[in-house]
């Protein structure tokens, strides 16, 4: 299933943070990318939730697309904070299955990041395409356990595609370090 990107998700993002704190104001880039990564693989209804932590990881683990954060110290809590905002907004449908499968993707990319392994880009495709859906407990389990991201993937592409999946893989991996 795919999903267009509103053009104000970036400014709705961008205006929370900056209503949030005045660090998060400080944060925004002066030349703003506005690049959907992942959230055009799901439902539309999820696509400012996912955007918004997505957003976090970059500015944790990459190349932040709206944020340029001075110092680490400022980094680690602006990437926390749009996790965090993130969830809240997925939790604003009232679907907790999303909320949990969101949450285990925050949980299995810090794993992988301190592990130094493979997988965050099948992780997020997959969690995007079949967010809610109560789909992802085995491929996830295969990655956690064995390194193996190879059922992320299959699951990702079944639902997506694999020109979409393709895409954000791509993009996903010149964001990345």
């Amino acid at each position: 299933m795919t999903s267009s990107v509103a053009p104000d998700l970036w400014a709705a993002i961008a205006r929370e943070a900056v209503r949030e704190s005045s660090l998060w104001a400080d944060a925004l880039r002066r030349d703003p990318e506005h690049e959907p990564v992942f959230s055009p693989l799901g439902e539309e209804r999820f696509a400012l939730g996912l955007e918004t932590i997505y957003e976090g990881y970059l500015v944790h683990y990459g190349r932040p697309r709206l944020f340029a954060p001075s110092d680490e110290d400022t980094a680690l809590l602006l990437g926390d904070y749009l996790y965090a905002h993130g969830l809240v907004r997925i939790a604003q449908f009232g679907d907790v299955d999303a909320v949990a499968d969101l949450s285990e993707l925050i949980s299995l990319c810090s794993q992988l990041r301190a592990e130094h392994a493979d997988g965050d880009g099948a992780l997020w495709a997959a969690s995007a395409a079949l967010l809610g859906q109560d789909a992802l407990d085995g491929p996830r389990s295969a990655l956690r356990l064995h390194g193996d991201a190879a059922a992320l993937d299959a699951t990702a592409r079944a639902r997506a595609g694999d020109a979409a999946v393709d895409r954000s893989l791509a993009v996903h991996a010149g964001r990345v370090r």
